[in-house]
């Protein structure tokens, strides 16, 4: 039997490419497959050092960038763990491009997004999502290929050129950022953590954080702003060697999951009955704070700029002294 050809489809973010990485090593592994993965040119990076990736393709905004080029390559099988209207015209090209060539079209398989269900329950709170983690949901996708969970986890690799030089003492790394503020504990909050953390704190973030991680760390001695200083991969180094991660839910989250560290994160608008709480099947397993029992929550499988409601209690609300002994207690075991 000839071994299949499988082009793996996600175009962003940084966490949810990070949570296909149990897909790729699964097919690459269990079928002995040549695998190709196709995502955005801006998040190549959490995927460029993959060992279980033979090839990357990448796009800046269209799929006619790299459609011929798909096509060429000959294709069995393409999942799809995307699910949008650029991964559907994808696999559009792909399916007339074969036939247009003589060839049998690859075999299509795609990832169950469950909108409704997620709609139900941001809308009106009737939480209808199956209780797994999306890992596996992305996995049944590949399930045609005979592929199946092998529990290992997250994958994440970095180049030795990539490493940094971070504190040489154990360190907590608390990321500050995410991609939408509603997700993340304000700033009077932050400082509150920090003044309650007595350890090394190294504060990760991008650009978009880094004047709030200066105005934190010019308050604390004992913490460092790293916000905006390093790649991707960079801080994702930092976050190989912390003692522990503090963290909203961002893709440093996953990041930090995939090297096996203790994780506290701390969920907003979002709630980890989605299905993309950090995937840690071996342990050690996360600490997950939330504000339970609010009746706007969640509002957004997302989120947004500002509170919806205006009270932003998902957040306010949060036992910040519970938070930080969670934390020191994963720095002393």
């Amino acid at each position: 039997m000839a071994f299949p050809k499988v082009l793996i489809i996600r175009f962003s973010s940084i966490g949810d490419i990070i949570l296909t990485t149990p897909v790729i090593r699964c097919v690459k592994q269990q079928t002995g497959g040549e695998v190709h993965f196709l995502t955005k040119k801006s998040f190549a990076a959490t995927l460029r050092h993959n060992p279980y990736v033979d090839r990357l393709w990448t796009i800046e905004r269209e799929v006619s960038e790299v459609a011929a080029g798909l096509v060429r390559e000959g294709f069995t099988h393409v999942v799809d763990l995307h699910g949008n209207l650029r991964s559907l015209e994808t696999k559009q090209r792909l399916w007339w491009g074969h036939l247009l060539a003589g060839r049998r079209p690859p075999r299509m398989h795609t990832f169950d997004k469950l909108n409704f269900r997620k709609f139900l329950l941001t809308r009106f709170r009737l939480d209808r999502m199956p209780e797994i983690h999306i890992v596996d949901r992305y996995l049944g996708a590949a399930k045609d290929l005979g592929v199946s969970n092998d529990r290992l986890g997250l994958d994440y690799f970095i180049a030795a050129e990539e490493q940094v030089v971070g504190p040489e003492e154990d360190y907590v790394a608390f990321v500050i950022g995410a991609a939408h503020a509603t997700k993340c504990l304000e700033e009077t909050q932050i400082g509150r953590l920090c003044q309650r953390i007595d350890q090394p704190i190294l504060l990760l973030g991008g650009p978009g954080e880094a004047a709030l991680g200066q105005r934190i760390a010019e308050q604390h001695a004992h913490v460092t702003n790293a916000c905006g200083k390093y790649s991707l991969n960079g801080s994702a180094d930092l976050v190989r060697r912390a003692a522990v991660v503090l963290t909203h839910d961002t893709g440093l989250m996953h990041i930090a999951a995939a090297y096996r560290r203790p994780i506290v994160s701390v969920w907003g608008n979002t709630v980890p009955e989605l299905g993309m709480y950090p995937y840690l099947p071996a342990g050690p397993q996360p600490v997950l704070a939330e504000v339970k029992g609010l009746a706007c929550r969640p509002c957004s499988k997302i989120g947004y700029a500002t509170c919806p409601q205006g009270h932003f209690e998902c957040m306010r609300e949060q036992n910040l002294q519970a938070i930080a002994q969670s934390v020191l207690l994963a720095v002393e075991t």
